[in-house]
């Protein structure tokens, strides 16, 4: 594919994973289009050449039964009032059903097929309450059942039939229609309508009795217990994965409704405009209690705000003037002037939104196996049915056994739990996941997480602060510790690495030199020339790489700076080495706590630095890490990694800068800091918005518990099917305890998955 454009599609009309397994399949056979459909979010990702358009994959769909139309997208924060759930807690704050009408209907149709159905249901199973022509009124009332209330499943599968396909619905339907249509038959034709029938209740189908017609017994219990059940089970899986999906909702919806916008100034009239009128550069009001509508500098007053939104942290965090807030966070005290920086799909809530609907477009490798599996299941099933019914009425044990275990055989089998299993875990998971402040970026890095053993960790930006300071200024005999500062601070100001500008902060931007001829090295160093002088800036050996002399005054102040811990930067111009900077960066808060929890998880730490040893070293010992590879750039990290994993290791990488993107995406899970650059945050697996280097841990924890929950959901969903056919087959099962057995398999996946929601 040449250039290739991606579009989302919501689809309508999934009734289990054969028809997400369908849709895909159809997309698919587009020339240029590679589509990947995920029947949890209902939703499919499309890929597609210039020469496809969007009308055509819709069309596409459509033409297969079902309903498509783009998504829209993850909104700006605050577009359309109504909070729709709490990011913090574990449910939602509005009735599901009212928030969504085909969930409000699907209820609807629930309670009055229940209603109708009870009193088949008990009819059928306590004898004793059968009066004379009970089955009359058994009829009546098993008859909207059977056909309004399993309208759905009989809808569907026509549809899909006019189509030549064949999916849960069609199970569903024949086996109910099945069931009602003998009924019918034995009723008008047979001896069931007979004054005085009686009709005895079996868990197991008529086994012990002699062979018959059949044509006096009647299943409208089956017919009408079938129905409530799945329509039971669906509703609680769909209501379920609304939940699933609450996290997300949350995270791109601040409920609000309205903003105050300041067109004149901080103490100008305030001006009431919709969150998605704001523009770049305007002022706006946040009072006590409000939402900040979008991402921008506080321009004046003081507050604490609740950011625990986009890291997790419970903590409010103090901002005054020049300090950076993210919308949709909450101001808890005191009265903001805010300046818009970023707005609609550019602020960081859009962006972790976007981040968390990638990861549950996605498919781990264990959803493809079941997904193919779905895809052929139900036409195998529907053959398994007919080969039930052929066999037990070959084997003369009458109609009665060979059609309830017929009828077993096609409900028992529907495939909706193994579609379920693997996208509801990565909905919850992922949703929890950015209640937390840990993004993750899709499927493959639960797999990831599940096998490393080694987790190497950047020193600068993830165990430390990142925010180095000048401790001392070392002038070799005869120099002028000013010069020094002047000349450093000058060249450094032309870099944006953290130890460049500790020392650019040595000297006022007024009384630094002129700049030109400005290079930088990757971590080595700066070159260039202050008022026409050529100087250089940066490690010992990469000043005597550009020609400066070193002498042994100068090589003993390096030494001395890298026994006290900090990093020694050379300064040098006219052909000299003429002093000596210690920088030292503190250990984070946190740091050494984040070290025992990933050696809790199993992992053997490494700390990775382009710092000399000794600097190295110190922090190493603060945080409790032996092994220790210090003075490498940033190819030499991504290396560390490779030869890591050529011994064998599965290596997770911890970092946050431009420098240790390589290495992050060479690792078996990458991990950025979210507080360092977008090049390291793009090449990760997972990125910690805090910034907080323990939360790397969790972010693990989760994604291996995400996986397990994963691989027990589909554990379930395999056993059961495997176990219960061959009971259905063998005449052990009634239609109506399948009916039940297969909802409940559904609801058993979905509700595991949201036990997801309590991890912290």
């Amino acid at each position: 594919m040449s250039t290739s454009t991606e579009v989302d599609l919501d689809l309508t009309g999934m009734t289990c994973a054969s028809c997400a397994n369908r849709i895909e399949r159809k997309l698919n056979k587009i020339d240029g289009v590679s589509a990947s459909v995920n029947y949890a979010t209902e939703r499919a990702r499309v890929q597609h050449s210039a020469d496809v358009d969007v009308l055509t994959l819709i069309e596409t769909v459509e033409a297969a039964g079902y309903g498509a139309r783009v998504h829209r997208g993850t909104h700006p924060p605050a577009s359309n009032g109504g909070t729709i759930g709490d990011p913090g807690s574990t449910g939602e704050t509005v009735d599901e059903a009212t928030a969504d009408p085909e969930l409000h209907a699907l209820r609807t149709r629930l309670v009055v097929s229940a209603v109708l159905a009870v009193p088949v249901i008990v009819l059928a199973m306590v004898p004793p309450l059968q009066f004379d022509h009970w089955q009359w009124l058994s009829l009546t009332l098993a008859a909207p059942v059977a056909t309004w209330g399993a309208w759905p499943f009989h809808r569907a599968a026509a549809i899909n039939l006019r189509h030549g396909a064949a999916t849960m619905d069609t199970l569903v339907s024949l086996g109910v229609l099945a069931a009602f249509g003998w009924s019918l038959v034995a009723l008008f034709l047979g001896d069931a309508g007979a004054d005085g029938m009686r009709h005895p209740f079996r868990l197991l189908p008529g086994w012990g009795d002699a062979p018959t017609s059949g044509l006096g017994d009647i299943y409208l219990e089956t017919a009408a217990g079938v129905t409530v059940f799945l329509l039971a089970g669906r509703y609680f899986e769909k209501r379920s994965k609304r939940r699933a999906g609450a996290a997300l909702r949350a995270l791109a919806d601040t409920g609000l409704r309205e903003v105050a916008v300041l067109r004149h100034g901080v103490d100008g009239p305030e001006t009431t405009v919709p969150p998605a009128e704001l523009a770049v550069g305007d002022l706006f009001l946040v009072r006590p209690g409000e939402k900040i509508a979008t991402d921008g500098i506080v321009v004046d007053g003081r507050s604490a705000v609740d950011v625990s939104l986009v890291t997790g942290e419970s903590v409010p965090v103090e901002v005054a003037p020049g300090d950076a807030v993210v919308g949709a966070t909450l101001n808890t005290s005191g009265r903001l002037v805010v300046r818009a920086g970023r707005v609609g799909a550019d602020t960081q809530i859009a962006q972790m939104a976007r981040l968390v609907e990638d990861a549950q477009a996605g498919k781990a490798a264990v959803q493809r196996l079941a997904d193919r599996i779905s895809g052929v299941f139900v036409p195998v099933v529907i053959t398994l049915a007919v080969a039930t019914l052929g066999f037990w009425l070959g084997a003369g044990a009458g109609a009665p056994v060979a059609f309830t275990a017929a009828v077993a055989v096609l409900i028992i089998a529907c495939p909706c739990a193994l579609g379920l299993a693997t996208p509801t875990a990565l909905m919850v998971g992922t949703g929890r996941g950015a209640q937390l402040g840990i993004l993750v970026r899709g499927p493959e890095a639960l797999e990831s997480a599940r096998a490393v053993d080694t987790v190497v960790l950047d020193k600068t930006g993830t165990l430390t602060t990142g925010a180095m300071r000048v401790t001392d200024v070392h002038p070799a005999p005869g120099e002028s510790a000013d010069d020094v500062r002047r000349i450093a601070a000058t060249l450094e100001a032309g870099s944006e690495h953290p130890i460049a500008r500790a020392v650019a902060a040595l000297v006022p931007a007024e009384q630094r030199g002129t700049l030109g001829d400005f290079a930088s090295h990757s971590g080595l160093g700066v070159t260039g020339t202050v008022d026409g002088c050529a100087a250089a800036v940066g490690r010992p050996a990469f000043l005597v790489e550009h020609g400066l002399e070193m002498s042994d005054e100068v090589a003993a102040l390096v030494a001395q700076a890298e026994d006290e811990g900090a990093s020694a930067v050379v300064v040098g111009w006219a052909g000299r080495a003429r002093g000596v900077l210690a920088v030292a960066d503190t250990v984070k808060e946190g740091a050494a706590e984040a070290v025992a929890r990933l050696r809790d998880l199993g992992l053997h730490p490494v700390l990775l630095t382009g710092d000399n040893e000794r600097a190295a070293h110190a922090v190493a010992a603060a945080v409790g890490i032996e092994e220790v590879v210090a003075g490498v750039l940033p190819a030499d990290k991504r290396d560390l990694v490779a030869a890591k994993q050529q011994a064998g290791h599965a290596v997770a990488m911890v970092g946050d800068g431009v420098n240790d993107a390589a290495a992050l995406a060479q690792a078996d899970l990458g991990i950025a800091m979210g507080t360092g650059t977008d090049v390291a945050r793009e090449a990760s697996d997972l990125t910690i918005v805090s910034g907080d280097v323990r939360v790397a841990a969790d972010g693990i924890r989760l994604a291996r518990r995400t996986l397990r929950t994963i691989r027990g959901n589909l554990f379930w969903a395999f056993a059961y099917n495997v176990a219960a056919l061959p009971l259905a087959a063998a005449a052990l099962l009634s239609p109506m305890l399948a009916g039940a057995a297969m909802a409940l398999s559904s609801v058993f996946v979905v509700s595991n998955s949201l036990r997801l929601r309590s991890f912290r």
